[in-house]
């Protein structure tokens, strides 16, 4: 591209022009795609929070990766943790039990998943101790008979530290009178809240010693959880695993445990991302309007041009300059616009909570009262790229159009 191209298309977007109402469409342009980036890039990077904030609260509580045995039973446990945290990624392993139960409490009942563990290593899988509300996970012993519960299930039993509950096994034993379940009463010695409803209303801890007595494991558990260092190598891992173990097992990770929740956000996540990705097609159309009238307007300096020598070619480089420039103008102010309010949207928040005395996340609803957000560059590049690509095929036609003015024509009237 020439100087003269370059600074005739430069001229042209600051030049005062005849027609005002050009000069009005290419700011409404401009803004258009100013607003759309804004928004695109603010809501990708709150729906990224979201993920990340659930993300976080899952495992808090579940396990990077799972080992479990054929029939929910596994021997050896401890040999296998020895040889699975020779795994470079492997930073912590648990040994548990899972089974089914019902808890009553005050002719209240309810049904839970039990997880038997060993409170000095579930901590290296898992993050219980910042989420406890009352009592510590170590407050579990064996033979004490102590559980752990969620802060939804307790609020629903009407128990809490210290209450006595009784714990219903399905697995029935013989009398005379029939098959009965078996019942062990346990005492609350502590309770969570891990931020996740599914959690905190059905998950019951006690000490794997306990839980192998009441669900006759002898010395079986049921599996083994694994730490990662990081999360994201979860399938690999699972992968490696999955070749180098000798024995029959069932090796899952969260994003297989988990999958619904976190497809469920990433297909939100896309069609926001589409909706609003319209109105950077909008104001990209809006240009091709802005050049087509200003191609029309300048019709006599596009014949005097090429009286002078100019080529099509270069007429047509002059309006995609008009072009991209408002394509660019608008891109630079949305990613500057968009990334301030992604990492400022909290105070936004909060700021219109206070002016209009509403409440957008209230604490007595949801899990999360603040609006989380996490901007990425992937995401900011990805939009910006498709700001700028679809500024530049708006120009096309526009500029074709330019491009074939007859010289002769335009000027007979002038």
């Amino acid at each position: 591209m020439s100087p003269y191209e370059l600074f005739i298309g430069l001229r042209y977007t600051r030049a005062k022009k005849r027609n005002h109402f050009i000069s009005f469409i290419s700011l409404i342009s401009l803004l258009g795609i100013t607003l759309g980036m804004t928004a695109l890039i603010t809501v990708m990077s709150v729906m990224n929070g979201f993920q990340k904030e659930v993300r976080a609260r899952i495992l808090g509580v579940a396990s990077h990766v799972q080992i479990t045995g054929i029939n929910n039973k596994l021997s050896d446990w401890r040999s296998l943790a020895e040889e699975v945290s020779k795994h470079p990624s492997v930073t912590g392993t648990a040994p548990f039990i899972s089974a089914q139960g019902m808890v009553s409490h005050d002719k209240v009942v309810h049904g839970v998943i039990v997880r038997g563990i060993l409170p000095e290593r579930e901590s290296t899988v898992a993050n219980f101790t910042d989420t406890m509300v009352s009592g510590e996970l170590i407050n579990l012993s064996p033979g004490e008979f102590g559980i752990v519960i969620g802060i939804e299930l307790a609020r629903s039993l009407g128990a809490f530290s210290g209450d006595k509950i009784i714990l219903i096994s399905p697995q029935g034993q013989v009398t005379p009178a029939g098959i009965l379940p078996r019942l062990k009463q346990f005492t609350v010695v502590g309770v969570f809240e891990a931020g996740h409803f599914e959690y905190d209303s059905g998950l019951a801890l006690i000490h794997m010693a306990d839980a192998q007595k009441l669900y006759r494991m002898d010395n079986n558990v049921s599996g083994l959880r694994l730490k990662l260092s990081d999360m994201f190598q979860a399938p690999q891992v699972v992968n490696d695993f999955a070749s180098s173990l000798t024995g029959a097992y069932y090796i899952s990770d969260w994003t297989q445990q988990h999958a619904n929740y976190f497809r469920a956000i990433q297909i939100e996540k896309r069609m926001l991302s589409l909706i609003l990705a319209l109105i950077i097609a909008v104001a990209a159309f809006n240009i091709v309007s802005t050049l087509v009238m200003a191609v029309t307007d300048k019709q006599s300096d596009i014949a005097i041009l090429r009286t002078l020598g100019a080529s099509p070619r270069s007429i047509m480089k002059i309006f995609i300059v008009q072009g991209t420039f408002i394509g660019v103008a608008g891109t630079i102010l949305g990613v500057t616009g968009g990334v301030l309010l992604a990492y400022n949207v909290g105070e936004v928040v909060a700021f219109i909570e206070w002016l209009f005395k509403v409440e957008f996340l209230s604490n007595e609803i949801y899990y999360i009262s603040k609006i989380p957000t996490d901007p990425q560059i992937a995401d900011i590049v990805a939009v910006a790229s498709v700001s700028f690509i679809l500024s530049l095929l708006a120009t096309i036609y526009p500029s074709y159009r330019a491009a074939k003015i007859n010289p002769a024509e335009a000027l007979r009237y002038e």
